[in-house]
């Protein structure tokens, strides 16, 4: 029986074997990082070397990277750490941010699943209103629809906004320079580059002001307390240092995800592919099979030796609709699934799941 196919990178990738070695070799070690004596210096040199990895990985300076159990956190952290009273995230964000704190204002998108950005301003302008957070993230964890993070960042700061980016998605898939972007906090995790799971970090500009929301110890400069998860920081920076090779791996996943849409149209002319006119990472397609629920054809590719995920499928293990297809107002939400590749993927693999996708089509929609 061939070995399965795991296309359900942006839910988690595979730990790369360097960063599984320096998990492997930290956790072995004895001492708490906040320890003077030799043991705790030694722990805490490995935080100190993935913090300066970390922060090249986004352009950041290493006194920035604040620490965190992964990217829900960071994105708590950033909503409820900046005391702000108004808070405006996109209508498209992960649930870590849309359930982070009440009150939200929602910005919409386009049919293509863009911020609108004209909307954003006139938001912002609105009289008498006090000064805002704006969350907008990179790159959508469904679509791979990259948001134009530059643009909204100009437009937030004429209006004397501070702004956070959700980078999980595209860190290590395309170019992220936090000052050129005008970003003040932005937010990672390990195990959607190739770290453990258990560690992310919110970069935050020394210059913001940011209130823990996790008390006691003083670690990561006041900002998150409690000792720190040094094995899964020290895989965290591994997984950084090969993650800024995001140029030649963009390339090679583009290439493979376009012979997969290219496949996937031959196959069911039908289909439709959300965001594809737009600017996407170039691991990500959602796309669906018309009449077959997302959750058959989930299920039906696990039984066929692929892993793939539906849209809304992030939390609990549910199926659901997508309250992203929903805010871009496309038909054909509840038949879409998520195809996401990453590092460990060879391009043999888009025929496994091209032909078990179109099977299932064949079988279900024309049994005869």
């Amino acid at each position: 029986m061939n070995e399965p196919v795991y296309f359900d990178h942006n839910a988690t990738t595979p730990i790369r074997p360097e960063a599984q070695a320096a998990v492997i070799h930290v956790l072995a070690l004895l001492g708490n990082p906040s320890s003077v004596h030799r043991f705790g210096r030694d722990i805490r040199r490995h935080i100190e070397d993935a913090r300066e990895c970390v922060a090249a990985l986004v352009h950041a300076e290493p006194a920035d990277v604040v620490f965190t159990s992964g990217g829900t956190e960071a994105n708590n952290l950033a909503l409820r750490g900046v005391r702000r009273d108004r808070v405006l995230v996109s209508a498209i964000e992960h649930v870590s941010v849309l359930e982070a704190c009440d009150g939200l204002e929602l910005i919409p998108v386009d049919e293509n699943g863009v911020v609108d950005c004209t909307a954003l301003d006139e938001m912002l302008a609105k009289p008498g209103a006090p000064p805002a957070l704006v969350s907008v993230m990179f790159a959508n964890n469904e679509t791979g629809v990259v948001q134009p993070v530059k643009e909204i960042s100009a437009i937030a700061k004429r209006h004397g906004a501070l702004v956070h980016c959700d980078a999980v998605q595209g860190a290590g898939k395309a170019k992220i320079d936090i000052t050129g972007l005008g970003i003040d906090l932005l937010s990672l995790s390990s195990h959607k580059i190739g770290g453990s799971q258990g560690a992310g970090a919110l970069i935050a500009k020394q210059d913001v002001a940011l209130e823990a929301i996790i008390h006691g110890g003083g670690q990561e400069r006041s900002h998150r307390g409690g000792t720190e998860n040094a094995p899964g920081i020290a895989g965290f920076g591994v997984a950084a240092q090969h993650a800024a090779d995001y140029a030649n791996e963009a390339a090679r996943l583009g290439g493979m995800q376009q012979d997969l849409e290219n496949r996937a149209r031959a196959a069911v002319p039908e289909t439709q592919i959300f965001g594809e006119r737009v600017s996407r990472l170039a691991n990500t397609t959602c796309l669906t099979l018309p009449g077959i629920s997302s959750e058959t054809q989930v299920m039906a590719l696990d039984l066929a030796g692929v892993a793939v995920s539906a849209g809304a499928a992030c939390s609990s293990g549910k199926v659901g609709t997508s309250h992203v297809l929903e805010a871009m107002g496309v038909s054909g939400a509840g038949e879409a699934i998520r195809v996401s590749l990453g590092w460990s993927n060879a391009p043999s693999d888009i025929a496994r799941f091209i032909d078990a996708w179109a099977a299932l089509y064949k079988r279900v929609l024309n049994p005869a």
